[in-house]
């Protein structure tokens, strides 16, 4: 692929495109994206290839053709376009060149930077087509970012990134995963991010674009991407934007009682802080492409096993590649400026005080701290007890528990209060706390503190049939009814 890289500028993209006349198309942008037909006309040969070019600039005109949507920078506006102008070729070419002409339309909708610099650079994308001659249409939708300073440059970046998409729907299609690699051809993560990405119509049907989805943080792209409690792509911006946010970390592999009661007790306080109450709040499960690839490659079937467990129980979960809680914290902040609060256990609270993950920044644990805590954030802290801490401590591991249920269910509870941090960190500690920074959960259910994800497993692969009273009644019948796990029934 290094070599295609190196032979395909994104001029010599679009002259291919061009120059193949069984494609024949429309492109149709709205705000700076008018780049992507620049590029085309400007590559040669584009008279064999566009049968029209429209920016419906001004809001009226756009209204006019397309119908009103709520937003003029939205997944809807795209629909639309794709809809009417798809429609319009159908109409006016079907019977003249339809027999032997692949249609389709490229379309996007694009808020690039403004004179001020005060708006959000962001845009859709589309592109509907037929993979063969009077075909039903395929469709390729993704959200993008600009990160560049001036309005030129991101202008520049958007008709490369719509180039390398029109031409990866034709010539990539059947390999999602070049394509998606391929959207960043001649360009850098820190010009254009792709947080959003859905393969729609019978070309895909094979596609899950969970997996999609997750290629993008894999491949860099982005570093996050989200679900919703049905499987749905969701684009993070469109969930986030102004909401106060909790969020639990965990490896959910699967998800248990503890994950369930953890979060739903910090949701009881974080509703009653004074400055959520009234307020839109979103709720996420979050997995780290870390903790992903901690057996040292990709298991897709193990990662849908999980996003399918926690959505069944209702949960929209995020994929990030944020391995410091102060780079997640950061992340949410470009959707929202209400309060975001973080569930989590004491091995988690430790590894944040945990200097080794600073090295990188300049300012060490102060810096990652001062960014962490900033503008309305709270840790709530789930207790574990002393017996299961001291295995923390002494292996860095979560603990498996013996078979006895019981094993963790005596002793005392570790908790937010009397955790105790290295020596030379203990103000900065005590301070986060007496300030409420962080803060211990209550009202948890003492009975399954001795749950862990790993005996949980532990305890399938063995066919011990405890395992089923350890996660959510739902979760134990979509892991026998599925075979997740490695699971197998007792008769099999």
């Amino acid at each position: 692929m290094s070599e295609q890289k190196d032979l395909l500028t994104t001029n010599r993209k679009a002259l291919t495109v061009n120059l193949d006349e069984s494609k024949y198309g429309t492109f149709a942008e709205i705000g700076a994206g008018q780049e992507v037909a620049r590029v085309f006309f400007h590559a040669g040969g584009a008279s064999g290839t566009v049968a029209k070019t429209i920016s419906a600039y001004d809001m009226t005109f756009s209204d006019a053709i397309y119908g009103k949507s709520a937003r003029y920078v939205s997944q809807e506006r795209l629909s639309l376009m794709l809809d009417h102008e798809f429609q319009l070729l159908n109409e006016r070419l079907a019977n003249q060149r339809g027999d032997h002409t692949q249609f389709f339309v490229f379309a996007d909708t694009v808020s690039a930077r403004n004179f001020k610099g005060t708006n959000e650079s962001h845009g859709w994308m589309g592109v509907r087509f037929q993979c063969e001659a009077g075909g039903e249409p395929s469709e390729i939708v993704m959200h993008v970012r600009m990160w560049d300073k001036e309005n030129v440059l991101q202008q520049e970046a958007l008709g490369i990134v719509g180039t390398n998409m029109v031409y990866g729907a034709f010539y990539y299609r059947n390999d999602p995963q070049k394509f998606i690699q391929s959207l960043l051809d001649n360009l850098s993560h820190d010009r254009i991010e792709v947080d959003m990405l859905e393969l729609r119509g019978p070309e895909f049907a094979h596609v899950d674009n969970r997996l999609t989805s997750l290629s993008l943080v894999q491949w860099g792209l982005t570093n996050a991407v989200m679900f919703g409690p049905k499987g749905d792509v969701l684009q993070p911006s469109e969930v986030l934007y102004k909401k106060a946010i909790l969020v639990e970390r965990g490896s959910f592999r699967p998800v248990t009682h503890v994950n369930v009661d953890m979060l739903n007790c910090a949701a009881s306080q974080f509703v009653q802080e004074p400055i959520v109450k009234g307020k839109n709040i979103v709720v996420l499960m979050e997995i780290t492409m870390h903790n992903l690839l901690a057996s040292g490659e990709l298991d897709a079937a193990d990662f849908l096993s999980r996003v399918d467990l926690l959505g069944d129980i209702g949960f929209t979960v995020l994929i990030s590649n944020y391995s410091e809680f102060y780079r997640l914290t950061s992340y949410f902040r470009r959707y929202t400026k209400e309060m975001i609060g973080v569930a989590m256990g004491i091995n988690n609270l430790l590894e944040i005080f945990n200097e080794k993950y600073y090295e990188n920044l300049e300012g060490g644990i102060l810096e990652s701290f001062g960014r962490l805590f900033r503008n309305s954030v709270k840790l709530y802290v789930y207790p574990m007890r002393q017996e299961a801490f001291d295995h923390y401590l002494a292996t860095g591991e979560q603990p498996t528990a013996t078979p006895n249920t019981n094993a963790f269910a005596a002793g005392v509870l570790i908790n937010a209060k009397n955790v105790q941090v290295v020596d030379h960190l203990r103000n900065l500690y005590a301070h986060l706390l007496e300030n409420h920074y962080i803060d211990c959960i209550v009202g948890f259910d003492a009975s399954i503190l001795h749950i862990f994800s790993r005996d949980v497993l532990r305890r399938i692969n063995e066919r011990d049939e405890t395992w089923e009273k350890m996660v959510p009644e739902s979760v134990a019948k979509a892991i026998k009814t599925r075979h997740l796990f490695g699971y197998e029934s007792q008769s099999s």
